[in-house]
């Protein structure tokens, strides 16, 4: 790395349900978000994380572990989804709709 090479400020974000992980970081510009996800030890910190499996982005964009980003992102770990939304908002509708008839037999 030249001595004239600007460097950007960057964060890694991994949220969990009662914490939320921010690591700052400081790298080159055409360092990839996998490098940088690496470099930043949260995958060493939390072993659950797969890159092939959890979603990436920036900012709540989706982007490629082969991506660059630029002054200031926030490169968000995504964590799968426990259940489909559309799958729970159905069941809510059918629960509803169930409630409905049995409060219209009484």
């Amino acid at each position: 790395m030249g001595s004239d090479e600007k460097l950007i400020h960057v964060e890694v974000v991994y949220a969990l349900p009662h914490i939320q992980k921010v690591i700052r970081l400081t790298v080159t510009p055409d360092t990839q978000v996998q490098d940088i996800i690496e470099q930043s030890g949260v995958l060493e910190q939390h072993p659950e994380i797969d890159l092939k499996q959890n979603k990436v982005g920036v900012f709540s964009r989706n982007v490629r572990l082969d991506a660059t980003v630029h002054d200031g992102d926030r490169i968000e770990i995504y964590r799968p989804l426990l259940a489909d939304p559309k799958d729970i908002r159905r069941k809510r509708a059918e629960q509803a709709k169930q409630e409905a008839l049995a409060a219209k037999g009484d």
